[in-house]
């Protein structure tokens, strides 16, 4: 046991780093206040961010079945320093669009990598409550950035000491990675792209895709938009209202950390069903509360309802073709990429309505299909 724990550690620190690409979601809001943009081109930061989630993400199932897993998670978190580094240069569009745009690489390739080498350690029957621990650990670091840009913002008028921050421990995972060895599983012959495509032929695996674009389309949605609802409905500063996206994932860190154990005492599908009605209830309550305790608790069940439903789909996508882990997992990832549609759909029916309620809406779709997904969810 406490090796499995040693072993699990660099993996765990990595997870912290991906956590790194949520900030995206409150580093938009200052952008948009600082270059005074609109919704529309605010949100295209954040989709730059997913976009290429839609490029790299089956590419990088290939490149681990030649370098293997480890290797791939490492490169990743090179490419996430990159990232990070860039702001140093100034600040501007050009400089915040690229290092977005280089965080989102990074963070594609490790998450098409990191869950299938978790797999490498734990047993499958563990793999959804290691898999949830995980997204526990990114959820820590998706809490803690708001805080941190909020602070910063107060003390010395800038919100970018979050780059620095999660530089420094993309570095530490590097140094912890590269010092474990994990013994990784025989791939066999390599898929080509066509094969790898082909696999969303398979009905179950495409139903996980689709849920896996409206879990991060909601997600990043949640993260954008809280924020705007806030100060929309209680007309306080974004400094304030930033508190909102914190408390999301306050909700979010307790819904993966329960989450892990409640999956040993509950049927997959009971959790996943109690967790989509949840998040559609308090969607609901976005657009008929207007006091700061009632948009707050609505908040806090968006953010625990939706904690668990990316390691319960990725999960199950996995266990339905177990040959094919590192196919799969670049599938899945892929579906990361309704981090940029739903922004943009957000964007646009916001603009269009000229009020946050358009944003809820789009989201509220995205609810209702989980709910649909729920009952193909296996016991």
């Amino acid at each position: 046991m406490s090796n499995t724990i040693l072993r699990l550690l660099p993996i765990m620190v990595t997870f912290f780093a991906m956590g790194a690409v949520d900030f995206v979601g409150i580093a938009t809001n200052y952008v948009k206040q600082d270059f005074m943009l609109s919704d529309t081109i605010a949100n295209l930061f954040t989709s730059m961010v997913f976009f290429w989630f839609l490029i790299f993400s089956v590419p990088t199932g290939i490149l681990m079945n030649k370098i293997g897993r480890r290797k791939t998670v490492i490169l990743s978190l090179w490419i996430t320093v990159v990232a990070l580094a860039i702001p140093f240069l100034g600040y501007n569009l050009f400089i915040i669009l690229l290092s977005f745009s280089l965080l989102g690489i990074g963070n594609t390739i490790m998450q098409v990598s990191l869950n299938p080498l978790l797999s490498n350690i734990v047993s499958k029957e563990r793999l959804s409550s290691a898999l949830t621990f995980g997204q526990f650990v990114k959820a820590c670091a998706s809490f803690v950035a708001p805080i941190l840009a909020g602070w910063s913002m107060i003390q010395f008028g800038t919100w970018q000491i979050l780059f620095p921050f999660f530089l420094i421990v993309s570095l530490i995972a590097i140094f912890m990675l590269s010092r474990e060895q994990i013994e990784e599983d025989e791939i066999g012959q390599p898929a080509s792209f066509r094969e790898c495509f082909s696999l969303l032929g398979k009905l179950p695996i495409l139903l996980c895709f689709l849920g896996i674009i409206c879990h991060v389309g909601i997600d990043v949605g949640s993260n954008v938009s809280i924020p705007k609802i806030m100060m929309q409905k209680l007309t306080i500063p974004l400094e304030t209202a930033g508190i909102a996206t914190s408390i999301y994932f306050l909700f979010r860190t307790i819904g993966s950390l329960s989450g892990s154990y409640l999956l040993t005492k509950m049927s997959t599908r009971k959790f996943f069903s109690i967790s989509v009605v949840m998040m559609f209830c308090a969607m609901l309550g976005l657009f008929l509360f207007d006091s700061k305790t009632a948009l707050y608790t609505c908040i806090a069940f968006i953010g625990y309802g939706n904690a668990n439903i990316f390691p319960i789909v990725f999960a199950q996508a996995m266990q339905i073709m177990p040959t094919k882990k590192n196919e799969v997992s670049g599938l899945m990832v892929m579906g990361v990429f309704g981090g940029t549609v739903f922004p943009l759909i957000m964007g646009f029916v916001s603009d269009m309505v000229q009020s946050q309620m358009g944003n809820i809406a789009v989201m509220l779709c995205g609810i209702a299909y989980l709910i649909f997904l729920s009952r193909k969810i296996d016991q």
